[in-house]
């Protein structure tokens, strides 16, 4: 599963490594209006990879990286030679940072990390900014903060450079070193924090603040900064809530319907975070979800172990896709309060996969399981829909839409 969520960490195991100082940098005034929007195909799928990644191409010359695509966390990372004290095996050679990218302690950056991450976090050297970000699964990374050049596609085959701040991660805590063979080089931060890229790119006037994705269910789909290919009808669009569990992009609260009908649930808040390949529901809704289900489920459909997730299903055959069995389950419903007929339908194949035992899983999991004291709205759920990060207007839209593997031919599924 992918990494989900980043959890507050109380303190930083620091280490120096051997570069020398670089000075600060200077703040770049915005321009106004940001003229840009760059486009990013994507690659994976919720099933069986796990997780939805773009390929970034950092430094000069430039060179290509995986990253796990992630809004619930703000840092941008790569498993990096620095030199490497525990590194995982990734799919690209370490990233190799060059003695002038060290940013320091007193960078403004440096300063909104640490704060993200722990009121308590000093530097161990006023020349570089040290880190250390926890995984809710208890994986993690440690390293410093860096700059260095992004290569951004925008339109009309153009490519813009501009220099953004990440981590060099050099010592990753997945397995045991080098045992693990992690399927991308790091993660991806678009959260909501400065530390952001999508935020840095508004500071430097290249972008506006807004963040698009198109999870396909075939795999693949696109992801998007900016602005210029957000629709301009059929958005459900929704304020951004101040979520109760952390800085994460929320709705707020909404309650859960199942095929229309009232599961007699209050409330309930939820967070959409690219970084979960499923959707995660607290113990209420969850056990409210399953009962419904159960009842409403042909007797053709038998339940079945199967150790992918937790509760599945087999029928007569084995199905080979979700399209083969859909028509056995219902919809769900999230109503939002904080707008007008703002409703997000989970139709089966959102809430559903088929694994390669031809059975039909629920994609919907406990999250008290996973430890989690809140609902997610994951990868899964977010399947075949432009979900829309709006940060300029703090608001959330999501569109139905075939999500194929080019950008060019999906929009055309969009007004």
């Amino acid at each position: 599963m992918a990494a989900a969520m980043w959890a507050r960490v109380s303190s930083l195991l620091l280490l120096l490594l051997p570069f020398a100082a670089t000075p600060s940098r200077a703040a770049t005034p915005a321009r106004s209006p940001p003229a840009y929007t760059a486009v990013f195909q994507l690659q994976g799928d919720v099933y069986p990879t796990g997780h939805f990644y773009v390929t970034m191409n950092i430094g000069n010359p430039a060179k290509p990286y995986f990253l796990d695509v992630d809004t619930g966390s703000d840092l941008t990372w790569l498993q990096c030679d620095a030199p490497c004290q525990s590194c995982n095996k990734v799919p690209h050679p370490l990233y190799r940072p060059t003695k002038n990218r060290l940013i320091p302690c007193a960078d403004s950056l440096c300063t909104a990390l640490h704060s993200e991450l722990s009121s308590n976090n000093k530097c161990p050297s006023p020349q570089q900014c040290d880190y250390q970000i926890k995984y809710s699964d208890s994986a993690s990374s440690q390293g410093v903060l860096i700059n260095d050049n992004f290569s951004l596609p925008l339109g009309k085959s153009s490519i813009i450079c501009p220099g953004l701040s990440f981590g060099c991660g050099y010592n990753q805590q997945v397995g045991k070193n080098g045992a693990v063979q992690a399927p991308t080089d790091g993660m991806l931060g678009l959260g909501r924090g400065s530390v952001s890229l999508v935020s840095q790119l508004k500071q430097q006037g290249i972008t506006k603040n807004v963040i698009g994705h198109c999870l396909s269910t075939n795999g693949g789909g696109f992801l998007f900064f900016g602005d210029d290919i957000v629709p301009t009808s059929r958005v459900t669009w929704v304020p951004m809530a101040q979520s109760t569990s952390g800085d994460y992009y929320s709705p707020g609260s909404g309650t859960l319907y199942f095929d229309r009908r009232s599961l007699g649930l209050k409330p309930m808040e939820v967070v959409f975070d690219s970084g979960s390949t499923y959707t995660y529901f607290t113990a209420q809704p969850y056990q409210a979800v399953v009962s419904a289900l159960k009842g409403d489920l042909s007797k053709s459909l038998k339940q079945v172990s199967d150790p992918n997730l937790p509760l599945c299903w087999k029928g007569n055959k084995a199905f080979n896709s979700v399209f083969d069995v859909k028509k056995e389950f219902k919809s769900l419903f999230l109503s939002f309060a904080s707008a007008k007929n703002a409703v997000m339908e989970i139709p089966p194949e959102n809430y559903l996969i088929v694994t390669k035992n031809g059975n039909v899983c629920l994609g919907i999991l406990d999250g008290m399981v996973a430890k989690l004291n809140f609902n997610i709205i994951g990868d899964i759920t977010m399947q075949d829909q432009m979900v829309i990060y709006d940060n300029e207007k703090t608001q959330l839209g999501w569109v139905r839409g075939a999500c194929s593997r080019s950008s060019k031919s999906t929009m055309s599924s969009f007004p």
